[in-house]
């Protein structure tokens, strides 16, 4: 079986392509799937080193997310804890879900971490009211992509944050009110420009470092900034809890691990829900690149060199 294998932590330089790794062996909650996409996130990154919020074992196969079919033929979706970077994975069944009618694999695979992360920021962490307004931090990734869309669907005002031109125009095409080069050194004062010289409800950062910090400053009393992520690897200032109280501001933590002990209320039903816009028409999945099974080290590469768009993925075949 191809496959990607770590032996040793690292660069991307570990990811080690090989043509004769064992076959999984599923067991009775487990589905064997054929896998014909699977998904590349960025905390795959962080499994590469080892520095994730849980620890790995070596040799790892990476991978979180797979798109293909059952044994018996059935598409489905699919979460795992590791093992997605291969041919064939062993996929728990409680987290396998049926892909419907009118929405490819690719789609699929990008509702799953993505779209769950997007709709869980909203739904579950900011508790985002309709009015209000929110920081879309990295606009044009895989979570943020999605998060304009879903932001804009609940009622919101969205300022989209991206490195470049180009991202910050897709984040328009995607429907951003407004959209911030995220390099600013006024970023604090960017954003709440961007929101019409008011400060801001809600912020979505997965950044950290100094892009927390100045949307920290930015939040409006009651705001609330809910953190998933720290692509930066930058430390952020420490957050004073008197600094909160004067300013009734919030900072929430997000991790989607957490609701796979709730799979049918936190995972299946908000699932649902993006299946059945991305198959209205009403979501729109921007799929990056799609590089071969032997080629995770440079879809690694590309991605800390933020040379991505949308959701990225491997092709096994």
């Amino acid at each position: 079986m191809r496959a990607i294998r770590i032996s040793q932590w690292g660069g991307p330089e570990v990811l080690e392509y090989v043509e004769d790794a064992p076959m999984p062996e599923p067991g009775p909650d487990q589905h064997l799937v054929r896998v014909s996409r699977a998904g590349i996130n960025f905390a795959d990154t962080h499994a590469r080193d080892n520095s994730y919020l849980a620890p790995y074992e070596l040799p790892l196969t990476p991978g979180a997310e797979v798109a293909g079919k059952t044994e018996d033929g059935k598409r489905v979706a699919g979460l795992l804890a590791t093992g997605g970077y291969a041919e064939y994975a062993a996929v728990p069944k409680a987290a396998a879900f049926p892909i419907p009618f009118g929405v490819t694999d690719a789609q699929a695979l990008a509702l799953l971490i993505q779209g769950l992360t997007a709709w869980h920021l909203y739904r579950t962490s900011a508790h985002l009211a309709e009015g209000e307004s929110v920081v879309v931090h990295a606009a044009a990734g895989g979570v943020g992509s999605l998060a304009v869309q879903l932001g804009k669907a609940f009622g919101a005002r969205v300022i989209a944050t991206a490195s470049s031109e180009e991202k910050r125009a897709l984040a328009l095409e995607l429907g951003a009110d407004a959209a911030v080069d995220v390099t600013r050194e006024d970023l604090t004062d960017a954003l709440i420009e961007a929101n019409g010289g008011k400060r801001v409800d809600v912020v979505l950062e997965m950044v950290g470092g100094r892009v927390f910090d100045s949307s920290l400053r930015a939040l409006a009393p009651f705001g609330r900034l809910v953190t998933y992520g720290m692509a930066s690897r930058e430390p952020t200032k420490r957050v004073d809890p008197g600094a909160l109280m004067r300013h009734s501001s919030a900072v929430i933590g997000f991790w989607l691990a957490h609701c796979f002990k709730r799979p049918r209320e936190m995972l299946a039903e908000p699932l649902e829900d993006l299946f059945e816009r991305v198959a209205g028409g009403t979501l729109r999945v921007v799929e990056g690149t799609v590089y071969p099974l032997s080629e995770a080290r440079r879809a690694h590469e590309d991605l800390k060199a933020r040379r991505t768009t949308g959701k990225l993925s491997l092709d096994p075949g």
